[in-house]
């Protein structure tokens, strides 16, 4: 190699083998990092000589810095692109990874012995900035994001080890699809990345077991304090009425606390359990066993983290099978214990004819407590549906709010009073809430009156809602074919709503949402005034071929949907374009997910580092299903759906449970979270030994 005269920046270099002048240096280059030196004195071995920083302003290159002893001149060169084929590498910390919340601390230690020189991003001890690091390796964050942490041996500085840490500040996902817009997007996810979720790198870490299926998505919070030490902590809700708390992070699992929302300490008179609803035995529904074989808590709980407080809504039936239930309770996640005043038994009425008298009343057996939770201002909003259409049913949505010591009822609305049905279910997904507080729902086949004589529509089926806080009806979109939707059982309330960020001054429209249903169109809908009835009031419509069972997700300005039988779509906004071409597609992944399709969440890095995850739930173990098997979770790259990453049948060892229609994956803080329902394919509660189970995924341990 030639001795270079200047410092500057080349194109390509490649060292297949020494140099002939020989000693000379390299060092591995990264902007802003502390890199290792490496010699090769003899003409033939690379040796491991130190570590160094180097300065190179605000340049970004990855490659060498070559410095070469030629004839008493000694020269760098910076290259962008370079092949090595026998340079060491640089032996790494243990862990060599590490994923940990801001609240966290994080031990490194080295594989030399002795004292040890640590950096932060190439900073000596770290700052407040990027987080320090102690004397013996304990990294206490500064700020969230990714850091590199290196340690120098200083009695040989020829040993030098190296790792990361990812650090977010996501304080917790406490609803569904992660937030009231319910746009499934976790952009505060710094340890997944495309680069790294494959299958050498990432799979299944452990699972917890529960004792019933997991409809509910799993949720989590950060830095709880459980009997005395912290942790973070996913929150499991079963259907056999049954709350777990576990730790988010320990492997084996670790359950923090368990409880049964249906015992005497939690409000139950004595002997109540859950409801039988499978194909035998049934007191709900009409035989086909949509939710098998029990119906407890269904609907995704929702968790208030300025108390401390989780809501959720159990079912559940007398002794005798004589009488149902269906409570409200307020639990507080460091114990599992009812807080004061909890639970309530959830009643309502509402004016209307649709049960032959002037008043309609909630029946706590008829009504399905589908849909996930919302709590907004305060207000907890539930939602309920049919089981399996069997009559009477209509479409319920209530409001309460709890003081501390007491739940008070604060509105209630019934989407058909008159002539019935128009459930409340959305594949599972929740009342979305846009930042003006508005509430936003889909509703199912049922009654609809365009041209009541009172100039108002009193009855909603198969319609889009917008209500107020009080849910008063203050809009309502309404497609063209609700009569044959109805008639021919295609709901629009299949699919839940995801609310589109409100764009900038100068676009088309500042506020959109969107959602569809079993009819195959996806709806792009001005917030504003979202029309009335008719597809001419909507601002797209965009025919995906297969219907909708599922909530889309969208992220840095692109809507992701998987349809029932088809692939995910990326569909790409542009804030500017024309009402009606907003939205155009922007790549679709290289298979399809069959039916009921699924739910897709992104994590990112803010707008970078995007994935979408989505787990095919086809073989959900149900008479209706056809067939029993393992959920499959999927990972795309969210710039280029085209490409999946990776997904859990591509090594035997990641496989999870056996499936649930319609859940959703969780993911925080370097980890995804499964709800599944184990092992069991004869849909009879403990027929197996596993009747529930929670999968973790996540970057394997090095």
């Amino acid at each position: 190699m030639q001795a270079r005269t200047s410092t500057g920046v080349a194109t390509d270099l490649s060292i297949t083998g020494p140099s002939a002048k020989a000693p000379y240096w390299v060092r591995i280059v990264r902007a802003g990092d502390t890199f290792s030196g490496y010699s090769s004195p003899d003409g033939n071995t690379w040796t491991l000589i130190g570590t160094t920083t180097i300065a190179m302003a605000t340049q970004a290159y990855v490659g060498l810095a070559v410095t070469s002893h030629d004839e008493g001149t000694l020269s760098t060169a910076v290259f962008e692109n370079v092949t090595i084929s026998n340079a060491p590498t640089v032996a790494a910390l243990t862990p060599a990874t590490a994923a940990i919340a801001f609240w966290q601390s994080q031990q490194f230690t080295t594989s030399f012995s002795g004292a040890a020189s640590w950096s932060v991003d190439g900073i000596a001890g770290g700052n407040a900035t990027v987080g320090t690091v102690s004397s013996g390796g304990l990294y206490t964050p500064g700020s969230p994001g990714t850091h590199t942490i290196v340690a120098v041996s200083t009695t040989d500085s020829a040993d030098s080890n190296s790792g990361t840490v990812s650090v977010t500040d996501l304080a917790g996902v406490y609803t569904y699809h992660d937030d009231l817009a319910r746009d499934g997007a976790n952009a505060q996810e710094y340890a997944l990345t495309p680069s790294n979720v494959n299958t050498g790198s990432f799979g299944k870490l452990f699972s917890c077991t529960a004792d019933g299926a997991i409809y509910a998505q799993p949720l989590w919070v950060a830095g709880v304090s459980i009997a005395g030490v912290m942790h973070n902590v996913v929150f499991v809700a079963t259907a056999h009425d049954s709350l777990f708390a576990y730790d988010a992070d320990a492997s084996p699992c670790q359950t923090l606390w368990s409880v049964s929302l249906i015992d005497t300490n939690h409000g139950a008179t004595s002997g109540e359990t859950t409801v039988p609803s499978g194909p035998t035995g049934y007191l709900v529904g009409e035989g086909d066993g949509d939710i098998t074989p029990e119906v407890g808590v269904i609907g995704t709980p929702v968790i208030d983290p300025s108390s401390g407080t989780l809501y959720v809504v159990s079912k559940s039936v007398s002794a005798n099978q004589s009488t149902f239930y269906q409570r409200l309770h307020a639990i507080d996640i460091t114990t599992g214990e009812e807080k004061t005043g909890s639970p309530v038994v959830i009643a309502g009425m509402f004016p209307g004819t649709g049960s032959g008298g002037s008043t309609v009343v909630f029946s706590p057996q008829q009504e399905n407590q589908r849909p996930g939770l919302a709590l907004a201002n305060g207000v907890i909003y539930i939602g309920w549906s049919s089981h399996e259409d069997a009559s009477p049913w209509f479409g319920w949505l209530m409001g309460y709010t709890y003081n501390g010591s007491a739940f008070s009822q604060t509105a209630v609305l019934n989407t058909t009073p008159n002539l019935g049905q128009g459930g409340i279910w959305m594949g599972g997904g929740a009342p979305a809430v846009d930042s003006s507080n508005n509430l936003y729902v889909l509703t199912g086949n049922g009654g609809f009156d365009a041209n009541a004589t009172s100039g108002k529509t009193d009855d909603y089926g198969d319609t889009l809602l917008k209500m107020t806080a009080q849910l008063a009806v203050t809009s309502y979109f309404t497609p063209s074919d609700q009569a044959a939707d109805d008639a021919d059982d295609h709901d629009f309330g299949s699919g839940g709503t995801a609310v589109v960020a409100d764009l900038p001054a100068g676009s088309t429209l500042q506020h959109l949402i969107m959602g569809g249903g079993k009819d195959g169109n996806l709806y792009v809908l001005n917030r504003d005034t979202l029309g009335g009835f008719g597809d001419s009031e909507a601002v797209q419509e965009i025919a995906l071929g297969h219907g909708m069972f599922s909530t889309g997700a969208y992220w840095n300005q692109t809507f992701f949907v998987v349809p029932a039988g088809g692939a995910l779509t990326a569909f790409a906004l542009n804030p500017t374009a024309p009402a009606g071409s907003m939205f155009t597609s922007a790549g679709t992944a290289p298979s399809s997910i069959s039916w009921p399709g699924s739910t897709p969440s992104v994590s990112a890095q803010g707008a970078s580092n995007g994935i979408v995850w989505a787990q095919d739930n086809s073989l959900y173990c149900t008479k209706q299903s056809h067939g029993c098997g393992s959920t499959v979770l999927h990972a795309y790259n969210a710039a280029n759906v085209a490409s999946e990453l990776w997904n859990s049948s591509m090594v035997a060892a990641d496989a999870p449970g056996n499936a649930v229609k319609f859940t959703v994956p969780t993911v925080a803080n370097g980890k995804v979270y499964v709800g599944t329902r184990g092992n069991n394919t004869g849909g009879v509660y403990g027929s197996t030994t596993v009747s529930g189970e929670l999968d973790v995924y996540g970057l394997k341990p090095n």
